[in-house]
């Protein structure tokens, strides 16, 4: 009879599952066909309304099962990847080609980067030397742009080679999970703190202190989670609030931005002006949005990576603006949940390593379009424009499914041994 009502519990989750896919896909298409239609047959919004909803299928329905990964956080991550592309779509066209295009491409090779996280963490059993090779690895990326990155918004944190861009900190983002997880597992305090020590002082002298802030915040809930030591994460939090002093007194463009803050609207021109826009498209959206496709996006500079939270306001609405909070909520929680029932301490760090990181970050940069801390310049995961950005949030939710399937593999063992107990005749 438990087995019957174990089976049934399986069967409506799965269909479930497919319902929420199946949504997504008429959502996701229906987008696209309108914006088509309204554009007198736009060939290629016609082409996102198709390979959308097709990714979404193919990843949630086969490759995650396959993988033995959770489905419903791959759902999530999905909408909000395609949401990204939506949103880029409808604002922005360069000569013809969109930035919706291109992040499709970047949404693409981040799925394809997440798959191979995951079955990284699948296969490597002995976890010592991958370490060592992405921390030296890690120390060097970190440290480039101090040498040879060039400064963009007062951060220099940005290195080019060719004619691509690069942002070395957003790929040591995913190894810092990996590194300060092992570690600590492994009892090792000052490796782990030399390692991020390093970090936080190339980012220091890069003027990159939004993503300093996800990086310390991130490692501190960490090795609370880890040691439950009060004391010293409480020391931890004095000496971010001492840096984040220090921060504000050295960096004018800090300065600047913790102006803006407190009043957009006394330097309205120039300083606050960004902020201010944003304010008044969330104002103007009410709860339902101006619609699809319309408002003035444009009007905010940098509208398709730091304040892209304010677009999807905008034209959505304020409900939706909330219910994309609670997508990003539920990712955190499954994380947590994907966490606690590990079994084997590096993976449970490695969980809560990724659900930090992606967790400060997505509150950072939503809390700054929203005026309740001061702007900090990083960008929404999974929906801002810009392919390091989304490699390296891919790359972290591939960790976490990582760790889900593992979960997942256990889970099926002692499904299988209980059975074989209980297949054996009584003595």
């Amino acid at each position: 009879m438990a087995k019957r009502r174990e089976r049934d519990d399986t069967d409506r989750r799965k269909k479930q599952e497919k319902m929420l896919v199946y949504v997504e896909m008429i959502f996701f298409f229906s987008a696209f066909l309108l914006l088509t239609l309204k554009e007198g047959w736009d060939w290629t919004g016609f082409l996102l309304a198709v390979l959308i909803p097709v990714i979404i299928y193919v990843t949630t329905v086969w490759l995650a099962g396959w993988l033995r990964a959770d489905k419903l956080l791959m759902a999530i991550v999905n909408f909000l990847c395609a949401l990204g592309v939506l949103m880029l779509h409808t604002t922005d066209r360069i000569a013809g080609f969109s930035r919706g295009i291109q992040q499709l491409g970047h949404y693409g090779l981040g799925l394809v980067v997440m798959f191979c996280c995951i079955l990284f963490v699948r296969i490597i059993r002995r976890w010592k030397w991958p370490v060592r090779i992405l921390l030296a690895l890690s120390v060097i990326l970190i440290i480039l742009p101090v040498l040879i990155g060039k400064e963009i918004n007062g951060a220099q944190n940005w290195i080019f080679i060719g004619g691509f861009s690069l942002q070395p900190s957003e790929i040591v983002k995913v190894s810092l999970g990996i590194i300060l997880s092992y570690y600590m597992s492994e009892r090792r305090f000052w490796t782990w703190f030399v390692f991020l020590a390093i970090c936080m002082g190339a980012l220091m002298l890069q003027r990159d202190l939004g993503t300093a802030l996800v990086y310390f915040t991130a490692s501190l809930i960490l090795f609370y989670a880890h040691s439950g030591n009060v004391l010293l994460t409480l020391a931890g939090l004095a000496g971010a609030s001492g840096a984040a002093v220090f921060g504000y007194h050295a960096f004018r463009h800090v300065q600047n931005r913790v102006a803006a803050w407190k009043n957009p609207w006394s330097d309205y021109h120039n300083t606050g002006y960004q902020l201010a826009q944003t304010l008044i498209a969330i104002a103007s959206a009410g709860l339902t949005g101006v619609g699809l496709g319309l408002g003035s996006p444009c009007d905010i500079p940098y509208y398709f990576t730091d304040f892209i939270f304010a677009i999807i306001c905008e034209q959505f609405g304020l409900l939706f603006g909330i219910f994309t909070m609670v997508l990003y909520a539920i990712i955190i929680l499954r994380g947590m949940s994907i966490a606690i029932h590990t079994r084997y301490s590096f993976y449970g760090l490695l969980a809560m390593a990724v659900t930090a990181l992606l967790g400060m970050q997505t509150f950072i940069i939503i809390g700054g379009v929203l005026k309740l801390i001061p702007l900090t310049g990083i960008t929404l995961p999974f929906v801002s424009y810009g392919g390091t950005s989304m490699l390296s949030c891919m790359a972290l939710i591939g960790l976490l499914q990582g760790v889900s399937s593992i979960n997942q593999d256990e889970m099926k063992y002692d499904s299988q041994i209980s059975c074989a107990e209980e297949a054996q005749p009584a003595v």
